[in-house]
């Protein structure tokens, strides 16, 4: 595996050692103070800088959950009273696309993860395809469908394989408006214990039987051509940074920006996908610190300059009307990424999140020293 993929995650050993380094505020256990409080987090490809008032936040929790207790008793009267169930409300708006703060969660959420379970067996990492046949709007009518086409795939894969699927995926779509899903995983090795199949015949087997279209015809296609297997793409997952960057690199181009909106056929309230993206078996590995307010401004302008220095920029194709036809044409426009501009306050994703603080750490201490 060292000739061909050499991956570069942190582990959470390394990430607590890291914020080790932090320089944290001791408190009482079990106490929580009033007022806003700076903290610290650090993860295998994140940092952040937050000031949060978890007091209040916790009150505000408190009346949610006072809320949900009197929907519920309303509901349960209502049974009572009628021999039904209310029907649940209907979402307010219809999901339409990927949007941009589903996309920031997502990239945040990616370089928080611990991704040593993908790599401890020694298997190379594999970029898996599923799509749908060519009508696919028979068996998959909704977003609701889809979720469940998922977790039955999920469920048969631990039954083949006898352990967990630990993957990262998200849905896309086709210009045919077919939704697609990629998943980054390491395939097992051997053959399946139900099947005895290898994991590319078994993929393809099972998810056809979890699809199931009711034409022979379009069953039989989708199971020849409905999923894929690459381990180029795979192997490009070398650390944090470079997984959240894989799965947002098509929001950079206009010539793959349609995979991200939501076809005419999920567009009505209560059918559409969602959400764009998941995560299964792997769990997040960050470590948060209570610092004092100067620390927290202190590691927040460093974070700030750092990211400035990396002089990123960001593509976005604008659309623009010609007024005398009416033509709709897309141009492109650049624009620096502006980071940690909320008060020093926000997040940054990086390659090795332990080397981040360990020379943000050492930067801190040379600008204390001074000239």
């Amino acid at each position: 595996m060292a000739g061909l993929w050499t991956p570069a995650f942190p582990s959470p050993e390394l990430v607590d050692a890291a914020a080790a380094m932090l320089p944290a505020v001791r408190e009482e256990p079990g106490t929580l103070a009033e007022g806003p409080r700076w903290e610290l987090t650090v993860g295998p490809g994140v940092f952040a800088v937050a000031c949060r008032d978890w007091a209040r936040r916790e009150r505000t929790a408190e009346r949610a959950r006072a809320a949900h207790v009197k929907d519920i008793d309303a509901a349960v009267a209502t049974h009572i009273a009628t021999g039904e169930w209310p029907e649940p409300p209907t979402p307010r708006t219809a999901i339409t696309s990927w949007s941009r703060k589903s996309r920031a969660s997502m990239v945040r959420r990616l370089c928080e993860l611990d991704y040593t379970p993908l790599y401890a067996s020694g298997r190379l990492p594999a970029m898996v395809t599923l799509t749908y046949p060519g009508d696919w709007l028979t068996v998959v009518p909704t977003g609701a469908d889809l979720k469940r086409h998922l977790k039955a795939l999920r469920k048969r894969y631990f039954r083949a394989w006898g352990e967990e699927w630990a993957c990262v995926w998200k849905l896309e779509f086709q210009r045919r408006g077919a939704p697609h899903v990629h998943m980054l995983c390491t395939p097992p090795h051997g053959r399946a214990r139900t099947t005895g199949e290898t994991f590319a015949v078994w993929l393809s087997a099972a998810w056809a039987d979890v699809v199931d279209h009711p034409d022979p015809e379009q069953r039989g296609r989708h199971e020849r051509a409905g999923t894929a297997l690459d381990y180029a793409e795979g192997l490009r997952a070398t650390d944090p940074r470079r997984v959240a960057a894989y799965f947002t690199k098509h929001g950079l181009m206009a010539s793959k920006e349609y995979q991200h909106h939501v076809p005419p056929e999920w567009s009505e309230p209560g059918t559409g996908p969602g959400r764009f993206w998941g995560v299964w078996t792997l769990q997040r590995a960050v470590h948060t610190v209570h610092v004092s307010p100067e620390d927290g401004i202190r590691a927040g302008r460093i974070a700030r300059r750092w990211a400035k220095a990396q002089r990123r920029a960001q593509q976005r194709w604008r659309p623009r009307v010609a007024q005398a036809t009416g033509r709709v044409r897309h141009r492109r426009s650049r624009s620096r990424v502006r980071l940690m501009t909320n008060g020093n306050r926000g997040w940054v994703a990086v390659s090795h999140g332990p080397a981040f603080v360990k020379a943000m750490f050492h930067a801190d201490s040379a600008e204390r020293k001074g000239p």
